[in-house]
């Protein structure tokens, strides 16, 4: 029966957020108050539960498990991750003690914690929001996801220290890790597609990393990225990532609904987590001050720095483990954060446009080398998004000798890639500015999110572009805004998909006996 209701209330409330233009996890945050609350009137539990708990730690291991596999580990040792984390950290953990101290009275150990909780950011919200919109391998994501790790490392690490617990000596066999990712590889090769690699999937974030680590005194949430990570470079990796989504998505529900059973707050933790929501562009503010000092450019830096702006479910455990007559409002805190947070993050682009020319003055004239300006040489089809569709797009064409250059926003892909291929984000307003179109003729677009779509329509079409623009969707209903915005053609994929397929058929049958009629 309780499971029956905590499903009704997370779809319900999931959808009502959905029709306010909210992500659904605002709803299911809300569900999990709302749970708490008529629990007594229903005869059910008030708090989440082990079953619960459970599942939400699963379902952030296999999170951090997909986004290790979109990592590279070079990425976080870039100066602006290491430098904007733990600059940012120590500026916050510094204000938030001085103001704990003088205005709450609080004891300085007490304050020091609780400081060091509330200035990381949300691994959770970030990631979410940034796959959502395949970001993550875009720089302002790649760099948003560094910083994350590692502020995730020092929170393991403050609550090893503060909680007198620390790793063993068995912990020393991680360094051993690498040697089996030969091992790792067969078994991605042995295991193939569909439930062999969704189940291979969860073995190696949940039983290895997860479990595995802890026996020996570490982090699972650390254990599942780094099996992650292991697997980053294989051919199939983002194949086992999409494999795992579905899964992932339903455990992180509960996640979300853990956060809003742990407790109903009172006034005092209302008061609370109020004022910490009022400083939350001060939080981002820092971010954006610091990804500029290290020559980041605006936009990157502010797309960046929107993204961490939430407060940290990490802060939750921080509090479970040392603090807990703080979780109830540090769990406010974290819900509030997000509301604020996950909306912003759903217009970031279109926030960036309006404040463009009063941000960018804050840019330094260095650049950094992600975000050289594209050249597009004597090309006459450009391909933006180099997926399995726009990948297989741009061979055609060069089959049909047609000079063709395809846009990406992972370098990873880029570097890797035989095709002629130019790293972009195409929703930066600055390429476009950039970028000379005199001598195209057509654009596919082939990229999977529909706002990337529009925006590089209109773009295009603002630019002055009067050649062919045509878009494949994934569903009916994305056809009539990117006609409004300027396409010229929609493709739907599947059914295109069906049509490659059964003109390949025809034409092996007309080859080898014809069909009469």
């Amino acid at each position: 029966m309780f499971e029956v209701i905590i499903l009704s209330f997370a779809f319900i409330f999931g959808i009502a957020a959905r029709q306010l233009s909210l992500p659904p996890l605002v709803g299911f945050l809300t569900a999990g108050f709302a749970m708490n609350f008529a629990g007594p009137y229903l005869g059910l539990p008030t708090e989440a539960g082990p079953l619960l708990e459970h599942l939400a730690h699963l379902g952030v291991l296999l999170l951090l498990f997909t986004i290790g596999l979109k990592l590279n580990l070079r990425n976080l040792v870039e100066p602006a991750v290491l430098g904007s984390a733990f600059i940012h950290l120590s500026i916050t953990t510094f204000i938030f003690t001085a103001g704990f101290v003088v205005f709450m009275g609080l004891a300085l150990d007490t304050a020091i914690l609780l400081s060091i909780a509330l200035s990381f950011s949300s691994t959770v919200l970030a990631a979410k929001v940034l796959e959502s919109k395949r970001e993550l391998r875009a720089l302002h994501g790649r760099l948003a996801i560094g910083i994350l790790i590692i502020q995730d490392l020092v929170a393991l690490a403050a609550i090893s220290i503060y909680s007198g617990q620390s790793p063993s000596w068995w912990a020393l066999w991680i360094l051993a890790l690498p040697l089996l990712r030969p091992v790792l590889y067969w078994l991605m090769s042995i295991a193939q597609h569909d439930e062999m690699l969704v189940l291979m999937g969860a073995v190696l974030a949940i039983a290895i990393g997860g479990m595995g680590f802890d026996v020996v005194g570490l982090s699972g949430e650390v254990g599942a990225l780094v099996m992650g990570l292991l697997l980053a470079k294989h051919p199939r990796a983002q194949e086992m990532s999409k494999a795992l989504w579905g899964l992932k998505e339903i455990l992180l529900i509960s996640f979300f609904l853990q956060i809003g059973m742990s407790g109903l707050p009172d006034t005092s933790a209302l008061i609370f987590a109020g004022v910490m929501a009022l400083l939350l562009p001060l939080k981002a503010a820092l971010f954006f001050a610091l990804l500029i000092v290290f020559k980041v450019r605006a936009r990157s830096a502010f797309l960046g720095g929107l993204s961490l702006t939430a407060y940290s479910e990490f802060g939750l455990i921080v509090a479970s483990s040392i603090l807990e007559e703080w979780l109830v409002p540090l769990a406010l805190t974290v819900a509030f954060s997000f509301i604020i947070s996950a909306p912003l993050n759903r217009v970031a682009h279109a926030l960036f446009d309006r404040f463009e020319a009063r941000l960018t003055r804050f840019e330094r004239h260095l650049r950094h080398p992600d975000e050289q300006p594209v050249t597009l040489g004597d090309a006459k089809m450009m391909v933006i998004g180099m997926g399995r569709t726009g990948s297989a797009a741009y061979d055609f064409f060069v089959e049909n000798h047609l000079r063709v250059v395809g846009i990406d926003s992972d370098p990873n892909k880029v570097a890797a890639s035989q095709r002629d291929i130019r790293y972009a984000d195409v929703e930066d307003v600055s390429f476009w500015s950039h970028l000379d179109i005199n001598a195209l003729e057509a654009v596919m677009l082939a990229t999977p999110n529909t706002e990337s779509k529009l925006f590089a329509t209109r773009q295009l079409r603002k630019a002055g572009f009067k050649g062919t623009i045509i878009a494949g969707i994934n569903y009916p209903d994305e056809e009539a805004p990117l006609m409004a915005a300027g396409a010229d053609q929609t493709y739907l994929l599947m059914a295109g998909a069906g049509i490659g397929i059964a003109e390949k058929t025809w034409e092996n049958l007309q080859s080898t006996a014809p069909i009469r009629f």
